[in-house]
């Protein structure tokens, strides 16, 4: 069982940044990869982004690429996004979930695969 909680998010100035933390309990956080997704109000849950267990591959959709960077830190099992050159197309509730086997690039988007969710934190970018 892994629970997973996010942090960090704000309201932020288009152009700006916002560093997201995903923290997870237990003993074999480090076993399982970890997704970003978000949601913006009226549209479905989309897929930003995800990193192995080790921190050596990660994929990103293509609306971030470039922009959005995730890495994370094992010893303090926390997952991180971070954000730049936000736009307000970026405002959204972003989840964090977990998933013991690193998906193909067919199905990293796919949110049955990922076996636990956080709650979401809110990011909102201005114009």
């Amino acid at each position: 069982q892994v629970q997973l909680v996010e942090s960090g998010g704000g309201l932020v100035q288009a152009g700006g940044s916002l560093r997201l933390s995903c923290a997870g309990s237990g003993r074999t956080f480090s076993t399982y990869s970890m997704g970003w997704f978000r949601q913006a109000p009226g549209k479905e849950r989309e897929f930003v982004g995800v990193i192995s267990w080790s921190g050596v591959i990660t994929y990103y959709s293509d609306s971030v690429k470039g922009r959005f960077t995730i890495s994370r830190d094992n010893a303090k099992n926390t997952v991180y996004l971070q954000m730049n050159v936000l736009k307000p197309e970026d405002t959204a509730v972003y989840y964090c979930a977990a998933l013991l086997v690193f998906p193909t690039t067919q199905t990293m988007g796919d949110q049955s695969k990922y076996n636990y969710w956080g709650q979401g934190t809110q990011v909102t970018v201005s114009s």
